[in-house]
């Protein structure tokens, strides 16, 4: 586009963040009970509307085929009634949950009499820029009405006859409930030009969240004059303790790396204690070529799993660029380490923060990992695949923030609140 075009649509782009934030006065100060009743309304409109949005969702998924899309990608595109259905029960799980607008944090008594509360309120608009993840649609837009702010979508073109579906069985039920329908709009009828305004629409939107590939993410963060909050790249990592009950250990990496391989949760790397690797490696890796996984292997585990004879058996030796990768695909990294130390030093270098998984029978050995990993969630003789926002009880989630602000790890309700103070006085002044 040339620079007037891409004026004009960063025009277009502040005008809609100004005309959802002008809607979001009146969700602001929406009752729970109303906010509430609009959320079950969704639900019910998305599940008596699901076979449309399938259909709309059966066109994208073609397309996307016939570009060569990957297989896990395609998963993650993939939003069907049965899909429709459950991102549906979701929404009513965030109706269900307690409203945090208004919420005191903490309060206290100054010496002179005042009364000071501090209390949470909406960030107010909520831009959000993400690729293929059509229930990402939902799981947003209803986690943004609970906690009383509009959103601007950026839902990308793989996804966007399934979004514009969605979008209008949520913009007809907010009608129906005297809000306007910019309170969830989208800037995708301006392409790649309407994520590049929404980055430099500071002053409109309040705070940016990508949630997709590393690629994505790291543009964003890079290119944005507005707030963001990093989500969602996850090299996460599992490491098998010497003293891991290893019975236990297979189908928590199974599930692990193979119950959704397209999702930022999969696990994409195992260390395993050098103490248990003969015996392991071979079993693990089996078990992955089964589930057609290939392997990327370190010198050591390499030769123990090459040795093992398995059939159908595709491993390769592991490159440096192998354990900075996220695969999002049947492809996992797999190296042998020494200590825990090593594969301590291994993760927090090489992670990006997201999710980190301890198997081991040791409550010492768990604590001391536990604490030294610099991750945003450590699961202990658990799935990694359990990070998630709907797992964690939080109805949906935004993304997996793997930065260090306010948000960090499933962002809910909570975390897309803000606080004011307020000072209750009876004429005092300050001397």
């Amino acid at each position: 586009m040339g620079e007037e075009t891409m004026n004009e649509v960063f025009e277009a782009v502040c005008d809609m963040a100004d005309d959802a934030a002008y809607a979001q006065q009146s969700l602001a100060r929406a009752s729970t009970e109303l906010k509430n009743a609009v959320l079950l309304d969704i639900a019910d409109a998305l599940v008596e509307n699901a076979e449309a949005i399938e259909a709309a969702n059966d066109s994208d998924m073609k397309e996307a085929e016939d570009s060569g899309m990957v297989e896990g990608l395609l998963d993650r595109l993939r939003f069907d009634a049965a899909r429709v259905a459950a991102t549906a029960q979701g929404v009513r799980n965030v109706a269900s949950l307690p409203d945090p607008v208004g919420e005191m944090v903490r309060g206290r008594n100054l010496p002179n009499g005042m009364r000071l509360n501090q209390v949470r309120v909406p960030i107010g608009v909520i831009g959000m820029i993400y690729e293929a993840r059509p229930n990402v649609t939902v799981d947003v837009a209803s986690l943004c009405l609970k906690s009383g702010n509009a959103v601007l979508l950026r839902g990308g073109h793989a996804a966007r006859r399934t979004n514009e579906a969605t979008l209008r069985v949520i913009g007809e039920v907010l009608a129906g409930h005297g809000f306007d329908a910019s309170l969830v709009s989208s800037v995708d009828r301006f392409g790649r030009d309407g994520a590049l305004a929404m980055m430099e629409a500071r002053g409109h939107v309040d705070l940016l969240v990508p949630r997709g590939g590393a690629g994505l993410i790291r543009a964003v963060v890079e290119n944005s004059k507005v707030p963001v909050i990093e989500t969602g790249a996850g090299n996460v990592h599992i490491y098998v303790d010497e003293t891991a009950d290893l019975d236990k250990a297979l189908p928590i990496i199974i599930n692990a790396k193979t119950q959704r391989v397209g999702v930022c949760n999969a696990a994409e790397k195992l260390l395993v204690n050098g103490a248990v690797a003969e015996d392991f490696l071979p079993v693990v890796a089996n078990a992955l070529t089964e589930h057609g996984v290939r392997i990327h292997a370190d010198e050591a585990a390499l030769t123990i799993i090459a040795n093992a004879g398995i059939d159908g058996l595709d491993i390769l030796p592991a490159t440096d660029e192998d354990w900075v990768t996220e695969y999002l695909d049947y492809e996992m990294g797999v190296k042998v380490v020494d200590t825990m130390d090593e594969a301590i030093d291994h993760i927090n270098t090489y992670s990006t923060g997201h999710t980190e998984a301890i198997l081991s029978e040791d409550y010492s050995r768990i604590e001391e990992f536990t604490r030294r990993i610099d991750s945003a969630v450590v699961m202990v003789n658990a799935s990694t695949r359990f990070t998630d926002g709907g797992m964690f009880g939080l109805g949906a989630e935004l993304g997996i923030s793997t930065q260090k602000m306010h948000a960090r790890g499933p962002m809910g309700l909570e975390e897309l609140t803000t606080t004011k103070w307020i000072g209750y006085g009876t004429g005092q002044v300050r001397p």
